[in-house]
């Protein structure tokens, strides 16, 4: 009775040596498939309420505009299905009663003040309501707004008068900026408009700007000859 017993034991020993072995076996085969599945992208998906929130937090905190990349890396979203959400989620913020508003500057995000708000706020600031722009000047941005890139020689080709002074106002304004060299004798330098060109006009990219047409680039050239021969005329006369 007792080798009956032992070889009861035994038997049964070795029956569990095997099921822990199975056991084994499948949390091999079940940590493979983990390792399997964690190199797929584990991305997260978020509530309208959750998104807005936490888009306004991060525009509100970096004060400039973010790129829909950053913002999906940040959220740990699918890129094409946060562009797809940010349209809810920002035509909503922008109809409810905020003094402030998201902007799209060309693919990238920010928050703004609403235009009907801004002259309480330049009280607060104590700063100018809008950036005073000469006709001369604003000429100049018109050409390089509807012309980028293009060259100092090239905008004063279309006045017909040096804009030397206008170009730099507007660098000054940071309303444009060097955007590189035009592959040429003497490598000129190219100017664009910048993102805060954006931001004053309203608009989302230059592609969003109003159709001008030919004879306003005519007008152009018409006007800068009329200031400089005004300009000549007063120079002569101060020299009598």
């Amino acid at each position: 009775m007792i080798t009956e017993d032992l070889t009861v034991e035994e038997t049964v020993g070795d029956k569990n040596d095997g099921i822990d072995n199975v056991e084994h076996n499948s949390s091999d085969i079940s940590g493979e498939d983990a390792d399997t599945e964690s190199d797929e992208p584990q991305y997260k998906e978020y509530s309208d309420d959750y998104l807005t929130s936490a888009l306004e937090a991060i525009l509100f905190s970096l004060g400039e505009s973010v790129s829909v990349d950053r913002l999906a890396a940040a959220l740990e979203m699918e890129k094409k299905k946060l562009v797809k959400q940010l349209e809810t989620v920002v035509f909503n913020y922008n109809n409810n009663d905020r003094g402030i508003k998201i902007i799209d500057l060309d693919g990238s995000l920010q928050l703004c003040t609403r235009n009907e708000y801004y002259g309480v706020l330049a009280k607060i600031v104590n700063t100018p309501k809008k950036l005073s722009l000469t006709d001369v000047v604003l000429e100049t941005l018109s050409i390089i707004a509807y012309k980028q890139p293009i060259t100092r020689p090239e905008i004063e080709a279309i006045r017909g008068v040096s804009c030397v002074h206008a170009i730099n106002k507007l660098i000054e304004y940071n309303l444009v900026q060097e955007v590189g060299r035009l592959d040429a004798p003497g490598r000129p330098i190219m100017f664009g408009t910048t993102e805060e060109f954006l931001r004053c006009f309203g608009v989302s990219s230059t592609s969003d700007l109003p159709v001008i047409s030919p004879d306003k680039i005519e007008d152009f050239k018409k006007e800068a000859l009329e200031e400089a021969d005004f300009t000549l005329s007063v120079d002569t006369t101060s020299e009598d």
